[in-house]
């Protein structure tokens, strides 16, 4: 699975390496261990693996954490483990892979791992991608089993291992090496990425003060962003970008998908991400941005502020429709409903505004009809998704699970209606074009109702007024 030790990933423009220099830098280096604590996580994956391992009776599970991802020529992307391989065993070290053998309960499985380098080898100072000289200390193969309470083994032992007779199904499409070594069957790999999916459906405890955590940083990423309005206003849309990643990267692991900041008509583009309009008085500004906590659970926040720091009269009235769509989207989430409910709740807030502004071809109950939705030309998206590891939790679980399924206790989700007015929208007034507002919070069904993670965010007009002028002074 791994490259040789004797190959190190070097680039041409490295200078050569004398024998004389090589062999001198093998010698004399003492040994140290990482301070790698006992990982809080473990009891909740070997719980996780034994319920994975249910539902495949007598198979052979592996999920691997797949590798680098090229940015450009010989960099890469900073890595970030596979949300399955991590859920499932608590590990975010690259290349490793999770094996689960047949027969057993779960709980013992093995993670295949690359560890740190041999200092007899030349890949310790030589190679960039995992020499411990360029690229940093890696964690030993007992490291990780005493933090994770594991058994581990190398992962140059994995292709030989998994060359046995037993039934296995892999999850696809993250380790290309490993997808070539193991013969696939697709229906059946499916079915394994499904259940692995909607096993996250519900979540732990731990898994709950994880999104809590997210969520109080996003809150904190969000205040620094108003606190600094006069650079905000100075170098726009960008500024704030980078303001929110520095007290993710600060506070947690990196942010949990790429920030949108929409500046008056970029809020009508729904992914905006490429941050580089001004932020211009007069006009709002939306914006929709995340924190992943360490252990990778992301928050996912949007609230749409008036740049002046006060909304205009018409402002007001669009805002206060899509906060009266959220405000039903959340009191429609609750235990036993169908996951559509939220969305149908908000939507009929949105459609009936709409048709009260004059703006539907019918009445905004034949809008409403399933077989119409002339009413989403200015709302276009879902109200909510599941939300966890992922910013777009449990993508691959079934339709009956999932989006036609029901809603229950410790899922969470996101509620996010918005209203869309492109700028060059000739069935809507002048005055209405190149607005765009969203408002999101992350939500907790719970038998007492649901608990949004990210109340601390004001959301009210009053109070992001108030909070604005709080935080600028």
């Amino acid at each position: 699975m791994s490259e040789s030790e004797n190959t190190p990933k070097t680039e041409g423009h490295d200078p050569t390496v004398p024998e004389a220099w090589s062999a001198f830098m093998r010698q004399g280096w003492g040994d140290r261990e990482l301070d790698l604590p006992a990982h809080p996580v473990a009891t909740y994956a070997a719980a996780r693996r034994r319920r994975l391992a249910d539902a495949f009776p007598g198979q052979r599970l592996v999920l691997p954490a797949g590798g680098y991802k090229v940015r450009a020529n010989d960099t890469d992307y900073r890595f970030r483990p596979d949300t399955a391989h991590t859920y499932f065993s608590g590990n975010q070290t690259s290349d490793a892979v999770l094996v689960i053998e047949p027969g057993s309960d779960g709980a013992e499985a093995t993670l295949f791992a690359r560890p740190r380098s041999s200092r007899e080898s030349d890949e310790f100072f030589r190679d960039r991608q995992y020499g411990e000289l360029w690229a940093g200390r890696r964690p030993s193969l007992g490291e990780i089993a005493d933090s994770l309470q594991l058994r581990t083994r190398h992962l140059d032992e994995l292709a030989d291992h998994l060359r046995g007779e037993a039934k296995t199904r892999v999850l696809r499409g993250i380790d290309a090496r490993l997808d070539a070594i193991v013969e696939g069957d697709e229906e059946q790999d499916k079915e394994f990425a499904r259940v692995a999916s909607e096993m996250r459906l519900l979540k732990d405890e731990w898994e709950l003060s994880q999104l809590a955590e997210a969520c109080d940083i996003t809150t904190l990423g969000f205040e620094d962003s108003v606190r600094d309005w006069e650079n905000v206003l100075k170098y726009g849309e960008r500024w704030i970008e980078g303001t929110f990643f520095r007290r993710a990267r600060a506070m947690g692991n990196d942010i949990g998908y790429d920030s949108i900041v929409g500046g008056g008509k970029h809020a009508t583009t729904l992914h905006w991400i490429e941050n580089s309009g001004p932020v211009t008085p007069g006009e709002l500004l939306l914006l929709d941005m995340g924190v992943e906590n360490t252990n990778l659970y992301t928050a996912d926040v949007t609230r749409t502020i008036p740049v002046n720091g006060r909304f205009t009269s018409l402002q007001r009235d669009l805002y206060e429709l899509v906060y009266a769509a959220q405000e039903a989207g959340i009191a429609a989430a609750v235990p036993g409903q169908p996951f559509q409910s939220i969305h149908q709740a908000s939507m009929t807030v949105l459609a009936h505004g709409l048709g009260d502004m004059g703006l539907l071809p019918v009445s905004a109950e034949e809008a409403l009809d399933p077989e119409s939705k002339v009413y989403s030309r200015w709302t276009l998206h879902g109200t909510s998704h599941m939300l966890g590891m992922d910013v777009h939790d449990c993508a691959q679980s079934s339709q009956e699970a999932y989006y036609k399924g029901e809603l229950a206790e410790s899922m969470v989700l996101t509620v996010e209606p918005g209203l869309y007015f492109q700028e060059d929208d000739l069935l809507v007034p002048e005055e209405l074009r190149g607005i765009g507002i969203r408002i999101e919070d992350d939500i907790v069904i719970t038998a007492d109702g649901p608990h949004n993670l990210s109340a601390s965010l004001p959301r009210t007009v009053d109070d992001v007024e108030g909070w604005m002028e709080r935080l600028q002074g």
